[in-house]
């Protein structure tokens, strides 16, 4: 890279720095319309083609969506969730107050499981998601393999409250998996514990995650509130 690129790159990257902080502090809303190139340019001291840029970085981050002859607008609802961690602590960490009932632990039977990753027992683990402010938002139920270091899991406990840190604990790290997505009504239990009419639609998701022999991780099965979550999928060429 000559000199030359290297000052283009460097000042992309401030632009594309200052206007992702601001959106994320929340001084950029969603929905508020971003200033237009030329004011972005001038404001900058850099030319139209490294704001074009920049705005292309940040619509590939999910933070703005750019219409034609219209403009760009914030489209970044003050939440990243990072499985790697569990969204309920990525939803803590951006400021939501998400607290988390344990309801159950305990030994069981999936004989779909059982064959097709040839574990012959699985722990099960059911926790609510309460937000202090609207009340619960999510009912999970996690199948983990209930042999090895997760054995005992029923009578020693989560570590740390945190099925995540259990599992890392265990040495186990999902490396893979799938996720399916649907809805269904909740039932009278399920409805009475989420605080809804009972035959209430809520999003229904079901993620496997696998460690990188191909190997369970967990098998998770999460009711939610759908006025509170959205997946976001992309594909191909954007």
């Amino acid at each position: 890279m000559d000199r030359t690129e290297q000052v283009g790159f460097s000042k992309r990257h401030r632009l594309v720095t200052d206007l992702a902080e601001q959106i994320r502090s929340g001084r950029l809303a969603r929905g508020e319309r971003l200033p237009g190139e030329h004011q972005l340019a001038q404001r900058y001291q850099v030319s139209r083609g490294t704001v074009r840029s920049a705005l292309s970085e940040l619509q590939r981050r999910d933070l703005i969506a750019t219409e034609s002859g219209v403009g760009s607008f914030v489209t970044f609802d003050g939440v990243e969730l990072d499985q790697a961690v569990g969204w309920a602590t990525a939803l803590a960490r951006s400021g939501f107050e998400i607290t988390t009932d344990l309801l159950a632990i305990e030994r069981v039977r999936d004989d779909a499981l059982a064959e097709r990753f040839g574990v012959e027992s699985f722990v099960s683990i059911r926790r609510l998601r309460r937000d202090q402010a609207a009340g619960p938002v999510s009912l999970e139920v996690a199948l983990v393999p209930g042999a090895g270091a997760l054995a005992g899991l029923p009578e020693r406990g989560l570590v740390r409250g945190s099925l995540t840190a259990t599992l890392a604990d265990a040495g186990l790290r999902a490396e893979g998996g799938e996720q399916w997505i649907g809805t269904e009504a909740l039932t009278p239990e399920t409805a009475a514990l989420l605080e809804r009419p009972a035959g209430t639609l809520f999003l229904r998701a079901v993620r496997t995650s696998t460690d990188a022999a191909g190997g369970l991780v967990e098998h998770v099965v999460s009711l939610l509130d759908p006025a509170r979550f959205q997946f976001h999928l992309t594909f191909g060429r954007r």
